[in-house]
């Protein structure tokens, strides 16, 4: 299993501790210190089901240059793009299961359903 993850963010430390306290084996990956290359990013959209506009962080400041970036297929390389050319901008935390199931781990009820696979 692999967590994405700030340490600054509440959500991560508290998908974090719920892995600990499962007695979860994972690996840490710090996105901010370590981003995805843009290939990385697409695999975890494509596992995540989701469009990268789906996955943004909009309240941080170095969203504001994507806000008038068109939400469709033809503009799907350059939101990846620029979501790892500035990492704060990508959801957190993200966990990869060891048979690839990947989610958003944001509230309780994911991690669960995660810790239970």
């Amino acid at each position: 299993m692999e967590i994405w993850i700030n340490p600054a963010c509440s959500k991560c430390r508290a998908a974090t501790a719920a892995l600990d306290e499962a007695g979860v084996e994972y690996t840490v990956r710090r996105y901010l210190d370590d981003p995805p290359t843009a290939e990385e990013f697409a695999a975890v959209l494509t596992r995540l089901n989701l469009d990268p506009w789906h996955a943004v962080r909009l309240n941080e400041p170095a969203a504001a240059a994507l806000r008038d970036l068109p939400r469709d297929e033809p503009h799907r390389q350059d939101w990846i793009e620029a979501m790892v050319a500035n990492p704060i901008l990508i959801q957190r935390p993200i966990i990869t299961t060891d048979d690839n199931t990947t989610a958003i781990a944001r509230d309780p009820e994911t991690l669960a359903r995660l810790l239970n696979q």
